[in-house]
């Protein structure tokens, strides 16, 4: 397997696609669309002609994993695009998901990252879910359902090597900075699943874990444990911030301030600034504050459905005396 910098927002070492040899060869994420160019580049170097590639999976549908997708499809016309169930659908028709995107970087900011998202025509998507296989001929990529940072997440693992796309279930981990962060963006970020997710990975890792930002990482029981106590970390930090102010800027500040410490095993001069690029500390607290909204939703859901029945319970022995 081989990683391909795209080079988003013309920073290397910040998002990765990876070219997995094979019988039928697999590539897996895109990039934005504004990194077609370096994706396009290093398949060539690598000496992929557009008849050869046979697969391109993403493990999910957010715009810097997937954005370019649709592009990139027209250049090796006999790739099978394959994605969640859930994500399959808004890769035909981006409409709603560039529009989700843009209510989270805002318009200029989301076109300057990302691009524009052409849609993959129907007849070449393929679904995924949990325990499929895509077969490449002599190696198998096994499908992992990971849900957490988003509800259309899945994990990929390599039966030759044990290795497993991450996507971003862990988080971001930089090579030159070399921490591991927490990606929490809205809309549909949940703590627990994702801590679930990360166990499962750790579970099923033989070898490595293959980041998407950005790069292979051996160390995988250590970084699973770092990735679930920040991920329960960050959310607690929010849930805190949340008691003091409704301001979500403000709360991105306290969620910056207090994770600052991260840092601190960084080598000296480290560039951290491509954790930002990938997304800022208001974007990871919107997510967190959307995830503890809904949970409180939901118990009090809960509560109101409980009362009810209760109400229900207390009355029917009156009935039956009658």
């Amino acid at each position: 397997m081989v990683a391909i910098d795209t080079m988003m927002a013309d920073r290397p070492k910040v998002t990765s696609a990876y070219l997995l040899r094979a019988d039928e060869p697999v590539l897996i994420e895109t990039g934005p669309t504004t990194s077609i160019r370096s994706v396009l580049d290093g398949l060539d170097q690598l000496g992929v002609a557009p008849n050869d590639l046979a697969h391109i999976i993403v493990t999910h549908i957010h715009l810097d994993h997937a954005g370019g997708v649709g592009r990139l499809a027209e250049q090796f016309p006999r790739a099978t695009v394959w994605v969640h169930d859930r994500g399959a659908r808004h890769l035909a028709d981006p409409t709603r998901l560039v529009a989700s995107a843009a209510r989270v970087y805002g318009e200029e900011r989301m076109q300057a990252l990302f691009g524009p998202v052409d849609p993959v025509p129907a007849e070449r998507l393929r679904s995924l879910s949990d325990g499929d296989e895509v077969k490449l001929g002599n190696r198998t990529i096994d499908v992992m359902y990971t849900p957490g940072h988003a509800s259309h997440h899945i994990s990929l693992i390599d039966s030759e090597t044990g290795a497993i796309f991450t996507g971003d279930a862990l988080g971001i981990h930089l090579p030159d900075v070399r921490v591991l962060r927490p990606a929490t963006p809205p809309p549909d970020v949940d703590v627990e699943l994702a801590v679930n997710s990360i166990e499962r990975i750790r579970e099923r890792a033989r070898s490595m874990l293959m980041f998407s930002h950005f790069g292979p990482v051996e160390d995988v029981d250590e970084l699973c444990g770092i990735a679930i106590r920040r991920w329960r970390r960050w959310a607690g930090i929010v849930r805190d911030a949340m008691n003091e102010t409704e301001d979500v800027d403000r709360i991105g500040e306290i969620l910056g301030r207090q994770t600052a410490d991260e840092f601190r095993q960084a080598p000296p001069n480290a560039e951290v600034e491509g954790y930002e690029v990938l997304g800022t500390m208001r974007i990871n607290a919107m997510g967190l504050v959307r995830y503890w909204k809904k949970r409180e939703e939901s118990h009090e859901t809960g509560e109101g459905q409980a009362e009810e029945a209760g109400g229900r319970e207390a009355k029917e022995p009156q009935t039956n005396d009658r």
